[in-house]
């Protein structure tokens, strides 16, 4: 599996990807863990969990992807031992019994096709947070050139997500709405509305890093642009704004705090209630400490020390 896009791809496909026993030798533990929910963490999930299974070559790892929303309601429903979120964890869900782990953290950015006949012009003038809010949530602009202030009448064609996921839910939070805010064509998933805006020159959607980036080559996938966002809304993308040409580009400007929070979030494992199966407790601790090396060459950001130890602390 080169690349995330490649990974999404079967968990569209509703695969499951299983850990299979591949080490020889004796393991610290054994048994089988669940995992479901965002495509934000479905990539990052995979490669703990093999690195994981490296040292304890008799625990068995389920992971699927299917949004922030499914991973919330089968771990709260005990259909998985750990849901994957995208996005803050409501009240509502922690009086269900939602209890959340930050385990790294990554960004959502606005995505277009490199077909699109005025790309270079979209690249230098960037999206201006105001005009983003009247692409998605109040439909003002319906052009390219009312959306990147440019004389083209071309249609604007907009990509929103159709299931229920943080990586809408964050989009949504950056103009101060929700998710059911959003306009635009409903696609399924992270790798569904990467298709959906690569296939389409006159496309705007938006993406999670990990699926409009190649983690291996650390490049934007072929046939997608990441849109710079003119920050300080002045009609262009100045040299400090500039800092999207590689996964590794944008990951130091986010650990910097160039990039807006949101779109930038953390992500969280969830369990239900305060989690007292042995494998549970030591795979997050795991993660948390040992794992944390793996984080930056997955294409995520590995979360401040106090974080880390906050989430180490509630396991004890």
């Amino acid at each position: 599996m080169k690349n995330k896009l490649f990974f999404g791809i079967f968990a569209l496909l509703f695969c499951n990807f299983i850990i299979s026993n591949r080490t020889f030798g004796q393991g610290k533990l054994e048994g089988r863990l669940s995992f479901s929910g965002a495509f934000a963490l479905y990539p990052m999930a995979v490669k703990w969990a093999e690195e994981f299974k490296k040292v304890n070559p008799e625990v068995k790892i389920d992971i699927s992807a299917g949004g922030a929303g499914k991973g919330m309601t089968d771990v709260l429903n005990n259909m998985v031992d750990i849901g994957m979120v995208s996005r803050e964890i409501y009240p509502e869900e922690v009086n269900k019994g939602a209890m959340g782990f930050a385990v790294t953290k990554d960004a959502v950015v606005a995505v277009i096709s490199a077909q699109n006949p005025a790309l270079n012009d979209i690249l230098a003038t960037g999206l201006n947070p105001d005009a983003g809010n009247d692409i998605w949530v109040t439909g003002k602009y319906k052009t390219w050139g009312q959306a990147f202030n440019s004389k083209s009448k071309t249609p604007l064609h907009v990509y929103t997500r159709s299931d229920a996921c943080g990586a809408a839910e964050v989009w949504a939070k950056y103009f101060g709405k929700k998710q059911e805010d959003l306009l635009g064509s409903g696609v399924f998933g992270d790798p569904g509305l990467a298709l959906a805006v690569k296939k389409d020159p006159i496309g705007i959607g938006f993406n999670n890093i990990g699926y409009a980036y190649d983690f291996t080559t650390k490049k934007q996938i072929s046939g997608i642009r990441v849109v710079p966002v003119d920050l300080n809304k002045n009609g262009k993308i100045d040299p400090e704004e500039d800092f999207y040409g590689t996964m590794n580009d944008l990951i130091e400007a986010i650990t910097k705090g160039k990039y807006p929070s949101p779109p930038a979030r953390d992500l969280y494992f969830v369990t239900h209630g305060k989690p007292t199966n042995k494998l549970v407790i030591e795979f997050l601790k795991w993660v948390l400490a040992d794992g944390q090396k793996y984080v930056n060459d997955t294409g995520y950001i590995i979360l401040s020390k106090d974080i880390i130890n906050k989430g180490l602390k509630s396991l004890n």
